[in-house]
């Protein structure tokens, strides 16, 4: 279920939904029309699930958010961490300080390279990955040379590296950062059940209220693909901006 979550566009996982909802709620209706005419139309179960399920919509669409502001954040403090790298590397002297530069503005290149790498190639995402630890390497190999000529700011080129090293693993972190499985299962569950038994109370008083549940299903499935969009950082409509990283590029003078 974890991989259908991410290496599936939440159109196509809502679209899903949407068919089993109205195939829930079909069936329902047919099971109420069937059911002795003293059962109880008025049940309170559907209402006791429907209440549920807004409750974890309400969750998950707020957890989705809260993560995804999260990764908007470690976008930002990324590109602040470099720009302050940058900024100490001017400092030092030449040659280190024009081979250090050019390490950096290629590191940011490639940050931003692998932001267009699709979705769904992990082979060439992995290499990427790689590709930044060897940059970072060579980074912490031009600082040494710095430091054992006497470069008067040590401390900061040290913290400043510390801090792009430790940003890097943050966004690695929030972008690995998903709704749980459990949690969406449970979700498209209760989605389904509540169509069902609405079904079963329209078949019980034999009648059809399609307008209403149409727009009852579209509401919960709206509410659903937003909610996964969010879920998936390289996928869907909304995505986290690259406008930090860019305009920090865009600030370093070859």
């Amino acid at each position: 279920m974890d991989r259908i979550l991410t290496n599936v566009d939440p159109w196509v996982t809502t679209m899903l939904l949407t068919l089993a909802m109205l195939a829930a709620w079909r069936v329902g209706c047919w099971r109420g029309r069937r059911l002795t005419t003293d059962a109880d139309p008025s049940s309170k179960s559907s209402d006791a699930v429907t209440a549920l399920l807004g409750l974890l919509l309400a969750f998950t669409f707020s957890m989705s958010l809260a993560k995804h502001e999260g990764r908007r954040q470690m976008v930002v403090t990324d590109a602040n961490s470099i720009g302050d790298f940058y900024t100490c590397a001017s400092l030092l002297k030449s040659p280190i300080r024009e081979r250090l530069q050019g390490v950096i503005r290629k590191y940011v290149e490639h940050r931003l390279e692998a932001m267009r790498i699709p979705p769904a190639n992990d082979r060439e995402m992995e290499a990427s990955l790689a590709e930044f630890v060897t940059q970072q390497g060579r980074m912490q190999t031009l600082v040494g040379e710095a430091l054992e000529q006497g470069t008067p700011v040590a401390v900061p080129i040290v913290n400043t590296l510390n801090e792009v090293t430790s940003s890097h693993a943050a966004r690695l972190a929030a972008a690995h950062d998903r709704l749980p499985p459990s949690i969406v299962i449970l979700l498209f569950l209760t989605a389904v059940i509540s169509v069902w038994l609405s079904g079963q109370e329209q078949g019980l008083a034999n009648g059809k209220r399609l307008a209403p549940t149409l727009g009852f299903i579209a509401l919960v499935c709206l509410t659903v693909l937003i909610t996964l969009d969010l879920n998936q950082p390289r996928r869907g409509m909304i995505t986290v901006s690259q406008e930090p990283i860019e305009r920090v590029l865009q600030g370093m003078q070859p």
